[in-house]
């Protein structure tokens, strides 16, 4: 917890990209986020697929780490997954974005919706509005999403979330012409 601010003290605040459907609002990440987000990573099926070690997240500090990982990578590149919020309840809901740590096989679209969020498109719509603003921000001739062959439910929104791919290995690749 960081200590309280002198009074007339400002921190520098993060700014940066929103994008916003439909139904939700994909934005920069806010110490709000970090208890959802270890909570949905806490759940087993999700963190099989998501977490570094494929396990749930147990305590707070591991949470704490890996939304600051999230936070982050926005720091150092400019760009990454954002957090996903439901607009109506402005409720937390996953994570969404860009992803390309060192070594990376390309520039990824990833994304992690909560469990208690899953079943009602929300992968799809963020994922879709997070393609669009890659393709229309970077200069990219294809984003890739790399999927565990295992991950059905992950497979089947990115199919539903660009119609032009191909697949690689464990990734599956898309491509689009930019611009």
């Amino acid at each position: 917890m960081i200590a309280p601010l002198k009074a007339g003290v400002t921190l520098a605040q993060p700014g940066g990209p929103v994008v916003e459907t439909a139904r939700l609002k994909l934005r920069q990440w806010r110490n709000g986020d970090i208890a959802p987000y270890a909570a949905m990573l806490a759940d087993p099926a999700t963190a099989r697929f998501i977490t570094v070690d494929g396990k749930p997240v147990i305590d707070e500090m591991t949470g704490w780490r890996h939304a600051v990982v999230m936070a982050g990578h926005w720091s150092l590149h400019g760009a990454g997954m954002f957090a996903v919020e439901e607009k109506s309840s402005g409720t937390f809901i996953g994570r969404v974005g860009p992803w390309f740590p060192p070594a990376w096989p390309g520039f990824e679209i990833g994304w992690g919706i909560a469990k208690e969020a899953q079943g009602r498109g929300y992968a799809v719509e963020a994922a879709r509005a997070s393609i669009d603003w890659a393709f229309a921000t970077f200069e990219i001739e294809r984003v890739i999403h790399c999927i565990d062959r295992e991950n059905t439910a992950s497979q089947g929104v990115a199919r539903r979330s660009e119609p032009k791919r191909t697949a690689r290995s464990n990734c599956s690749v898309m491509s689009r012409m930019s611009g």
